[in-house]
């Protein structure tokens, strides 16, 4: 094993048996506080589930799953376990299809995850002599002000630059000497192509570490981002629900995200049957808060899907690893019988040099037939490119048709003519009857 560092050693290497111990330890004084809000005093009391059901790490699928579903109807505080008199901050979601989902944290809550992030920075090389930048969006957004404590018990130098006004986050990153930045995938193509235009060669600045999540992406446009920005980009993924940022975290060895077992319970199960799949298996990811002493969360389905990575990590940390995250079971459409997930078709897209990394698929009815548009932006770098872009238009759409099994519509727009958000990229417009 090469020499790796570790913020928490005793914990970032327990051996696995030693871990499981903590869980169990952990989920059973979670019980007790669920046991205090209204929502799980109804749902556990249903069936007659105290701590003391919990006698093993497997005795977690004994208890109920919860949605965000059951978030929302019991909005905003029916999961508090704790006293509200301890709540020192409240995040939420948009809530842009009902209720937000709403977490409460208590001092404890906070430093904990606090500290979650700044093991993950310090996973990949960030010290305290680091200047972080974070380009996140701060406010009921759980992505700002989470790297925001993290990086400051890290002792970073932090910068929190917001989302947003690119040419603002270039004069930062080359006057304050920023080394690590936090941005999600869609904007640090965004700040490169700004690079760009400003005649500026982002290798000429300090910047050498980039964090990016929230939203899924490639493998393939994390490659690009870092040859975009001359920089190594680590993948994290987070949920509100769970905190935010720095659930589970890529080490240096860019292989999968190690996911904090002594703060989550992992469980990967098949979504239509809910049973655990194997080591190895895609499904999706539901997790149990171990550490909130003021809302804890049972069994929270995801949607997200990825797998458990199998083997060791030459890191020498015993948390498992997820593989980046593959879709959402909610993000899935289906077209012509068809299961189509948006990531299918940015994996193809991304292989085209001049081809920028804002897309939409646009789904529509002409008579009796479902139709699929795909409208990709040139990416305004590679402009010699572009007419032979054009021409290859047909091997975009047989490309795509070999990934997801139908053959799209391909429109090839000018940079800037599709909708943008500093927050997670909108993929898919749904216009057809009654599904919009």
């Amino acid at each position: 094993m090469k020499n790796v560092e570790y913020w928490q050693p005793e914990l970032e290497t327990m051996p696995r048996q030693q871990l499981e111990a903590l869980q169990v330890e952990k989920l059973r004084r979670t019980i007790d506080l669920c046991l205090q809000s209204p929502f799980y005093k109804r749902v556990l009391g249903e069936r007659g589930i105290t701590s003391d059901t919990i006698k093993t790490i497997d005795d977690v699928r004994r208890l109920p799953f919860t949605t965000k579903q059951d978030l929302r109807e019991n909005y905003p505080f029916g999961l508090v376990g704790g006293n509200m008199k301890d709540a020192i901050r409240i995040h939420s979601s948009s809530g842009t299809t009902g209720n937000p989902t709403v977490v409460t944290y208590s001092r404890h809550d906070i430093e904990s995850w606090a500290n979650m992030i700044a093991r993950s920075m310090y996973m990949v090389g960030c010290r305290d002599t680091d200047v972080f930048q974070n380009s996140s969006g701060y406010g009921m957004f759980t992505g700002g002000l989470g790297f925001q404590y993290g990086a400051e018990k890290l002792g970073a130098t932090t910068v929190p630059a917001a989302a947003g006004n690119s040419k603002r986050q270039i004069m930062f990153i080359r006057d304050f000497g920023t080394t690590c930045l936090h941005a999600i995938p869609s904007y640090a193509i965004r700040l490169a192509e700004v690079f760009h235009e400003e005649g500026i060669d982002p290798r000429s600045t300090k910047l050498h570490t980039l964090f990016i999540g929230a939203e899924p992406h490639t493998d393939e446009q994390r490659r690009r981002i870092e040859r975009l920005l001359g920089v190594k980009a680590y993948n994290s993924f987070g949920m509100t629900e769970m905190n935010g940022p720095g659930v589970a975290f890529e080490c240096q060895e860019q292989n999968g995200m190690h996911l904090w077992e002594d703060n989550y319970i992992l469980e990967i199960i098949d979504p239509d049957t809910l049973e655990p799949v194997p080591d190895g298996e895609i499904g999706e990811m539901v997790l149990t808060t171990l550490d909130r002493t003021m809302m804890p969360i049972l069994r929270y389905r995801t949607h997200d899907l990825t797998r458990i990575l199998p083997g060791d990590c030459p890191c020498g940390r015993t948390h498992r690893r997820i593989d980046r995250i593959k879709g959402r079971t909610d993000d899935m459409f289906i077209i012509k019988g068809v299961n189509v997930f948006p990531m299918q078709v940015e994996k193809i897209l991304v292989k085209y040099p001049g081809l920028g990394s804002n897309y939409l698929i646009t789904l529509d009815s002409e008579g009796d037939n479902d139709v699929m548009t795909v409208d990709v932006e040139l990416d305004g770098l590679n402009t010699d490119v572009y007419p032979e872009l054009q021409r290859m238009t047909k091997d975009i759409q047989r490309a795509l048709k070999d990934e997801i099994l139908l053959t799209p519509r391909v429109r090839l727009v000018k940079k800037g003519s599709l909708p943008q958000s500093e927050g997670k990229a909108v993929r898919v417009k749904d216009l057809r009857p009654g599904r919009g």
